[in-house]
C-alpha cells in the first residue's frame, strides 16, 4: 500500500523512506484523517434523519440551562441517553457555532479510534501492519461516513473500541489490570451513549473457546475473582454518573411525565426495543446481504480471501484471530436477531474487522482477484455517473429539469465531476493497480461530497431555505404554528413558534392545531399538504415548496373546513427560537 501511494505521487524513493519511517506513521494517518473528516466542515447544517434532533437538543440545553433531561421542542426525549448531546452542547457553548459543534464529537471519536487501532496493531504485529490498518480504517466507507456525520454511533463506537483495546491489552499482552478496568468503564460510557455499549462483553464467547482449547495462547489465564468483579463495578460507576442524578431528580419532582420518561428510557428503549422493535424492521440476513457489501468497502471486496486465511489461523488456535473475528461475528449475530435493524448498528465492529484484516493487507493488495474486483467497482461508479448524464441531457431532459425545479437544486455538474473522477482513476486501475484506483476514488468522492455536495444540498436538506420561504407567507406580527414538523424546522426559525406535540398521533395533533388556529385571525399554520384533510382545505392555503418529500403549505383561519372535531383546550408547546440563525449557523 505504501509503495502504491509513492508510485502515484512520484519521488518514489523519498516518499518510500518517509512512509517506512515508524515515527511518521501516526502523524501521516492523522493528517489523512483530517483531510477526509474536515472536507466541508462548517458548510452544512444538521441533516435528517438524526442530526437535527441531536443538534436541537444540544442547542436547547445551552439556551434553556436544562441539561439532565433532553428535550425536543420542550418535549422530553427518551429514545437515547444524553451523553452525546451533552458533548455537542459543550462544544456549542464553547464555540457558539452549531454548524461546527454538532460534528466534532463524531470527528474526535473517529480520530480516537484511529489511534487505538494503530497502537494495538503495532503492539500485536509491527509498525508497518499498523500503518496499513490505519489506512484501511480510513478508507472503509462506513467508518469515515460516520466520522463525518453527527449520529450517536460514532461516539458509541469509540467507547466500544476503547473497551476492546483494553480487554485485548489485558488478555493478549497482559495481564494488565488497569486496561481491564478502563475497558469496563468505557462500556459504561457506551451504555449512556446508546445503550448497546456492552457489546465488548460478547468477546467472552470466543475467549471461552480459546480458554477451553488453547489456554496457553492467552497471556492472562488466571485472575483473582475479586479483581475480575471490579470490572463490572467500573461499568456501573460510569452508568451511575448519569443514572443516579436522573433517578434522584425524578423522585424529587414526583411528576408523572418525568416518571414516564424514566421508565421509557430504562425499559422500553432497551430490552423491549431489541426484542420487539417497532421501527426499521428487516429480515435476519439484512446485514450480510444489504449492509456489509457496501458499508465495509473496501474490506468486503477482500472477504473471500480473508475468510480462508482467518479460518486457517483459527484452526491453529491463533488467539488474535479468534478474538477479533469471533467478536465481529458475535456483533453481527447479535444485531441480526433483533427485528429492528439499521446499517449503522454494525459500525462498532469495523475497527476490529480492520485489525483482523491488517496482517494480510500487503499481500491482498497485490492479489489479482482483489485488483479485478476493485477495478470493476470503479468502472461501475463511472458507468453509473455517465449513464445518469446521458439520461438527464439526452434522453429525458424535461424530466431532469422538472426534478431540478421540484427539489430546488441541480446535481448534474456534480455528477459530471464524479464521472470525470471515476474515469480518471479507472485509467490508473486499467494500467494494473485497481486497489490504488479504488482508494483514490474513495478519497476523491469524500472531497466532492464535502466541498461541493454539502453547499449544494444544504438548503433543501436542512430547511435553511424552507423556513425563510415559509416566513415570507406569514405576516411579521402573526403567530406561527407547526404541524408534522421536523426538528430541522425548529433549528432554522429565529422567532418563537407554537407546536402541538412531538411524535404525537397526527389526527390529535391536527385537531389541537386547528383549534389554536381558529382562535385568532392573526395566526398561521405550516403543515404538509397530505396532512391537511379533513380539517383544512388545501385550496385555501398557500403552497410554499416541496421539501423533505412533502409539499409544505401555510394555512390561515379561512382554510378551516369545520369537518373535524377540535378540543376546547388544545395542547400547545412553545419553542424558544434562537438569535444566531443566519449568523453562526442554526
Amino acid at each position: 500500500m505504501s509503495a502504491f501511494i509513492s508510485d502515484i505521487l512520484g519521488h518514489r524513493s523519498e516518499l518510500r523512506r518517509l512512509l517506512e519511517d515508524e515515527r511518521t506513521h501516526l502523524p501521516l494517518l492523522l493528517l489523512f484523517a483530517l483531510l477526509l473528516f474536515c472536507a466541508g466542515l462548517g458548510l452544512r447544517d444538521p441533516w435528517p434523519a438524526d442530526e437535527p434532533r441531536f443538534a436541537l437538543i444540544a442547542r436547547d440545553m445551552v439556551l434553556r440551562g436544562d441539561w439532565l433531561i433532553p428535550h425536543v421542542g420542550g418535549v422530553p426525549y427518551s429514545d437515547k441517553p444524553p451523553l452525546f448531546m451533552w458533548i455537542v452542547a459543550c462544544f456549542y457553548w464553547l464555540s457558539g457555532h452549531l454548524r461546527i459543534a454538532f460534528l466534532l464529537p463524531s470527528m474526535l471519536a473517529g480520530l480516537g479510534m484511529l489511534v487505538l487501532v494503530y497502537d494495538l496493531a503495532r503492539r500485536l504485529w509491527n509498525p508497518q501492519v499498523a500503518f496499513h490498518a490505519g489506512l484501511l480504517l480510513l478508507l472503509t466507507i462506513q467508518f469515515t461516513l460516520q466520522a463525518r456525520t453527527a449520529q450517536l454511533d460514532g461516539l458509541l463506537s469509540f467507547w466500544v473500541t476503547l473497551a476492546i483495546y483494553g480487554l485485548l491489552r489485558h488478555i493478549l499482552l497482559g495481564p494488565h489490570w488497569a486496561w481491564y478496568y478502563i475497558a469496563w468503564f468505557a462500556m459504561g460510557l457506551g451504555i449512556i451513549t446508546k445503550g448497546v455499549g456492552f457489546l465488548p462483553v460478547l468477546l467472552l464467547f470466543p475467549w471461552i473457546v480459546l480458554r477451553l482449547k488453547w489456554p496457553h495462547h492467552l497471556a492472562s489465564r488466571e485472575g483473582q475473582p475479586w479483581r475480575l468483579a471490579l470490572g463490572p463495578v467500573a461499568m456501573l460507576f460510569a452508568i451511575g454518573l448519569w443514572l443516579i442524578p436522573l433517578l434522584v431528580y425524578v423522585s424529587l419532582e414526583n411528576s408523572a411525565g418525568l416518571a414516564a420518561y424514566r421508565d421509557d428510557i430504562l425499559f422500553r428503549q432497551t430490552a423491549e426495543r431489541y426484542l420487539d422493535s417497532w421501527d426499521h424492521i428487516e429480515p435476519f440476513w439484512y446485514y450480510v446481504v444489504e449492509v456489509i457489501p457496501w458499508a465495509w468497502l473496501p474490506v468486503s471486496l477482500a472477504l473471500p480471501w480473508l475468510i480462508t486465511r482467518w479460518w486457517r489461523r483459527m484452526a491453529e488456535g491463533d488467539a488474535v484471530t479468534w478474538l477479533l473475528v469471533g467478536w465481529v461475528v458475535c456483533v453481527i449475530v447479535f444485531f441480526s436477531f433483533s427485528p429492528g435493524k439499521r446499517g449503522v448498528y454494525l459500525l462498532p465492529a469495523v475497527p476490529a474487522l480492520v485489525l483482523a484484516a491488517a496482517p494480510y493487507l500487503s499481500e491482498l493488495s497485490r492479489h489479482r482477484g482483489v485488483h479485478l474486483l476493485s477495478l470493476l467497482l470503479v468502472a461501475a461508479v463511472a458507468t453509473t455517473a455517465v449513464a445518469a448524464l446521458v439520461l438527464a441531457y439526452l434522453i429525458f431532459p424535461e424530466r431532469a429539469l422538472e426534478l431540478t425545479v421540484k427539489y430546488g437544486f441541480s446535481p448534474w455538474a456534480l455528477v459530471s465531476a464524479i464521472a470525470l473522477l471515476s474515469l480518471g482513476v479507472a485509467a490508473i486501475g486499467w494500467r494494473g493497480n485497481g486497489v490504488l484506483a479504488l482508494a483514490l476514488l474513495i478519497v476523491g468522492l469524500w472531497q466532492l461530497q464535502g466541498w461541493w455536495a454539502y453547499p449544494l444540498l444544504n438548503p433543501s436538506r436542512s430547511a435553511s431555505e424552507l423556513m425563510p420561504l415559509t416566513l415570507e407567507h406569514v405576516p411579521a406580527n402573526a403567530e406561527l404554528g407547526l404541524v408534522g414538523w421536523k426538528e430541522q424546522f425548529l433549528l432554522q426559525v429565529n422567532r418563537p413558534v407554537s407546536h402541538f406535540g412531538f411524535r404525537r398521533d397526527r389526527q390529535e395533533e391536527l385537531q389541537d392545531a386547528v383549534a389554536w388556529l381558529g382562535r385568532g385571525e392573526n395566526r398561521r399554520l405550516m403543515i404538509a399538504e397530505r396532512h391537511m384533510l379533513p380539517c383544512l382545505d388545501p385550496s385555501a392555503a398557500t403552497s410554499v415548496a416541496f421539501r423533505h418529500r412533502r409539499e409544505w403549505m401555510v394555512a390561515g383561519p379561512d382554510a378551516i373546513t369545520g369537518q373535524c372535531k377540535v378540543g376546547d383546550q388544545p395542547t400547545r408547546l412553545w419553542n424558544l427560537g434562537t438569535t444566531d440563525v443566519g449568523n453562526n449557523g442554526p
